[in-house]
């Protein structure tokens, strides 16, 4: 067989994430990780095609005992308040930009600094793409891939998602029951591995997790936590049981009938 590790960094590596065995769940729609209020694994086939329905705006609440500012007053600004004339205000909104106190009137565009190097553009997802993808690529500047695909003779069969562990507030919410657990360094945290309902039992699932593991030793990190799910039908869980993972080398470090944790050193 030939196999292939693949980053998902792109709209060509999202579409090649494999179904999930239930039709009930996707991996593609899944932010069940990500919000620990309202996330769900639950597939939700119109995220597919852009990004997620914004939230509702917050109502704001006016302070009563505040003079009235316009919405670009900026306190830090010397020039700001009743130091600031009408004219002068509705000249630099006219202008359309932000008032720059340790600068000139005149100022241009941004002067280069021979003596600091220009940072080369970070790679980014696109504004419309699907929202699990922007949330796979919330880190590819800093951490890079958050997912992994294998695949078979070109076919993916198995998906994975890992990352820091800021960028999974319900891991983060498990993590803060067990006090006993390691508070530094933070780990990373692998949060979803699965397979194809037609290719279990073929060792797919632990190959790939051993390649993230290796992966994250590379980044930098000393250890990686998973957050399995006990009693969980295989169809029904991304995060597999506790026997799994010891199979690929974890350990058990919080023995909890229902939110255990297992833990690998790096």
């Amino acid at each position: 067989m030939g196999y292939r590790i693949v980053d998902v960094t792109d709209q060509a590596g999202f579409d090649r994430i494999p179904a999930c065995a239930d039709p009930a769940f996707d991996h593609r729609s899944c932010d069940y990780w990500e919000d620990d209020q309202r996330g769900s694994k639950t597939a939700r086939r119109s995220w597919l095609t852009g990004p997620a329905p914004a939230p509702a705006p917050r109502a704001a609440v006016d302070n009563p005992f505040a003079p009235t500012r316009s919405p670009n007053f900026n306190p830090f600004d010397p020039r700001a308040g009743a130091a600031v004339s009408a004219g002068t205000e509705g000249s630099i909104r006219a202008q359309g930009r932000t008032a720059n106190p340790f600068g000139d009137d005149d100022d241009g565009e941004p002067i280069d600094n021979p003596f600091v190097p220009r940072r080369e553009a970070r790679p980014t997802v696109p504004a419309d793409a699907p929202h699990k993808l922007q949330l796979l690529g919330r880190g590819l500047g800093v951490f890079g891939s958050y997912a992994k695909l294998l695949e078979v003779d070109g076919h993916p069969v198995a998906y994975c998602q890992f990352g820091p562990l800021s960028a999974y507030r319900r891991a983060q919410r498990v993590r803060d029951l067990y006090p006993q657990l390691p508070r530094s360094p933070l780990p990373a945290v692998v949060t979803c591995i699965a397979t194809t309902a037609a290719a279990r039992s073929a060792g797919h699932a632990r190959r790939l997790v051993l390649a993230v593991v290796d992966d994250l030793t590379s980044r930098g990190f000393s250890a990686v936590e998973a957050y399995p799910e006990p009693g969980a039908r295989p169809d029904a869980t991304s995060a597999a049981t506790p026997g799994f993972w010891v199979e690929c080398g974890f350990r058990v470090a919080v023995a909890d009938d229902r939110f255990p944790v297992v833990r690998r050193e790096l």
